[in-house]
């Protein structure tokens, strides 16, 4: 008999053999129907492979993340099969799943291939599922592999298990496909009742330019017809949502070329918003006891040796500035911590003098390749709402729950209410990534774990997610589409200290080092616009909006009034404009509209002679006529935050 360790704690026993598959029916038939696999003591299997040993056993369905994952591996195998079936003598290369969906890489020989086709291919997938055929595991020596794929002349299968160790080699079948796979996979091809084929692109095998380019053709699949149909709705959704797309709309920012790939340029419209970003940010640092600082956009060479960011990132950086001065290099700034050390080390510190809370928005430079650039969500130049906090041990965390509270504060005041944190610890298996002793990544660790159990959230554990220096609390966002963004992160630093020498007397009078929290709630101004412009559609809450009103004089007799009214609203720091172009209404309003401007101000013949504005909100329609001063007082309350 072995013992089974559920998440919930329940511990079950089993006879020897047992698999996944038994352990749900022994719980209910409706969960058995739907577990796709199972992870066990770590390790995602077959929901059919037999546990031999007393194990912990996560049952994984369509809702866990690494249930959908074995779903989409399997349906790039059965991709690969209708392909097969469709385009004998097809080659295979890699079919991973991915974020949402699939690919395979795949080599159709002199073959053009095309989107045109995918319909055709759609069919075929959906008919070998319904055949319900089992996904089946079978390990296979090395030399039997190698035979196998040499019989088939599949040269990319071949390449592959050349870099296998013998006795570590499975295949997978079903139907009349088997593959060089690792798994694991879901029970039978039946649970596959939906299918879209998304884009057709080349790549490279392995990745390399000097290699055949193969044709990789991506897809996706659901569990049933509606999820599809509600997937390809909000794919929709997002195209309209497109920060990219809606910041030239709303001329909030602009590239160039002659500028430089991935280097944004901010519009008016758009400094604006980012100007009321920073001061909202900077109001609650102020009452959070934080001090402003600024450091320049470059530092000498030996600063980031210090810091051990030449090491671990040095060859991915822009290249260094020389100076006349012999063997003189400088760095574009690629982190705001090493600086804030320098500062913190400009007067001796005592222990009262602690914590010491350290803000900046900071612009930092980091040269990502060109093909990762994205918009304002993967750029070479970026500020971060950065902070750091120098604290005693004693303090850390008391101080990282305050940050905790700064992170939710923000999140709400802009609308962003389901979230999720992570626990990102180091990889214990591979800790030359790091920096630092055992004994200070435990301490740092253990805070973060207990302040974020303290502070009720309910976070996931990752390990291999910690910074390079100390391990960190990062926020998972959903936005109103449901896709998940990394925003703000919250880091625990014993090893920069140490290695800049910080140092404060205590009250024993004895030197001691402090901590360090490194903290910022946005992460980067850029990526935040970008995730905050997609969540809202650009309708951004009004304390926020650029422009806050328009107002739309029916002829040029009315301008005058419209002056006197914006000059009102504008001593209010109401910020808005006129509209004076010799159009009809109705042009008018439906071009505010797309700008998204939140609130119209129609005057005319009525609304000059009573003193009286017509007012339309953004999205909504008509809301009646009313005084300036009643309108100023509306718009006040709105935007107070």
């Amino acid at each position: 008999m072995i013992h089974i360790t559920l998440p919930d704690g329940s511990v079950r026993e089993y006879e020897s053999g047992t698999t996944a598959h038994q352990i749900a029916l022994s719980i209910s038939e409706g969960l058995a129907r739907n577990v796709l696999a199972a992870e066990v003591d770590g390790q995602v299997w077959d929901s059919s492979r037999p546990i031999e040993n007393d194990a912990n056993v996560k049952l994984l369905t369509w809702n866990d993340l690494q249930g959908k994952a074995t779903f989409w591996h399997s349906s790039a195998h059965l991709m690969a099969e209708a392909l097969e079936a469709l385009y004998p003598g097809t080659k295979f290369g890699i079919g991973p799943a991915i974020e949402t969906g699939f690919y395979y890489d795949v080599d159709f020989g002199d073959r053009e291939f095309s989107s045109d086709e995918f319909k055709k291919i759609e069919d075929k997938i959906l008919e070998l599922a319904k055949t319900k055929e089992e996904f089946i595991r079978k390990p296979v020596s090395k030399a039997d592999a190698t035979a196998y794929f040499t019989e088939k002349g599949d040269e990319y299968k071949l390449d592959l298990i050349k870099d296998l160790p013998d006795g570590a080699i499975t295949f997978y079948s079903q139907g009349n496909f088997t593959d060089l796979c690792r798994g694991p996979h879901i029970p039978n091809t039946g649970f596959i009742k939906a299918v879209k084929l998304m884009s057709v692109a080349g790549a490279y095998w392995r990745g390399d330019e000097s290699r055949k380019q193969l044709t990789r053709i991506y897809g996706v699949t659901f569990p049933k017809q509606s999820e599809l149909t509600d997937y390809l709705h909000l794919l929709e959704e997002a195209k309209k949502r497109d920060h990219r797309k809606l910041g030239k709309e709303m001329e909030l920012f602009a590239f160039s070329e002659k500028v430089g790939m991935g280097l944004p340029l901010w519009l008016p419209k758009g400094t604006a918003l980012r100007e009321r970003l920073v001061s909202f940010m900077q109001k609650a640092q102020v009452k959070a006891g934080y001090e402003q600082v600024i450091t320049p956009h470059i530092g000498h060479k030996n600063l980031y040796v210090t810091s051990g960011h030449y090491e671990k990132y040095g060859a991915d950086s822009f290249q260094p500035i020389k100076t006349p001065q012999e063997g003189e290099e400088f760095f574009l700034k690629p982190m705001n911590c090493p600086h804030h050390c320098e500062i913190y080390k400009t007067k001796p510190r005592s222990y009262k003098d602690l914590p010491v809370r350290y803000a900046e928005f900071g612009t930092v430079y980091r040269y990502e390749q060109s093909g990762e650039l994205h918009g304002l969500t993967r750029v070479r130049g970026f500020t971060q709402d950065d902070a750091h906090l120098f604290c005693r041990p004693d303090q850390v965390k008391d101080e990282f729950k305050k940050v905790i509270d700064l992170v939710l504060y923000v999140f709400t005041a802009l609308g962003f209410e389901n979230y999720t944190a992570q626990v990102s610890l180091r990889d214990p298996e591979n800790k030359s990534k790091y920096i630092g002793s055992d004994a200070n990544w435990a301490l740092a660790e253990n805070a973060i774990i207990e302040a974020a159990a303290e502070k009720g959230l309910k976070a996931v554990v990752e390990l291999g997610e910690a910074a390079f220096y100390g391990p960190k609390l990062d926020f998972m966002v959903k936005d109103a589409l449901g896709r998940k963004w990394q925003l703000g992160t919250i880091q625990v630093d014993y090893n920069l200290p140490e290695r800049f020498e910080l140092e404060y007397t205590g009250s024993d009078n004895q030197k001691h080092r402090p901590v360090m929290i490194h903290r910022a709630p946005f992460g980067s101004l850029e990526r935040f616009i970008a995730v905050l412009i997609e969540h809202c559609a650009g309708n951004f809450p009004l304390w926020l909006s650029p422009e806050q009103f328009i107002i739309l004089p029916i002829s040029e007799k009315y301008e005058d009034y419209a002056k006197k009214l914006s000059d009102v609203l504008k001593d209010s720091d109401i910020c808005g404009l006129i509209d004076f172009r010799d159009e009809k209404i109705g042009r008018k309003i439906r071009d505010a509209e797309v700008k998204k401007i939140p609130y119209m101000l129609i005057v005319g013949e009525k609304e000059a002679t009573e003193g009286q504005v017509s007012v339309r909100k953004h999205g909504q329609g008509d809301l009646g006529s009313m005084s300036i001063e009643e309108f100023k007082q509306q718009i006040i309350k709105e935007i107070t935050v």
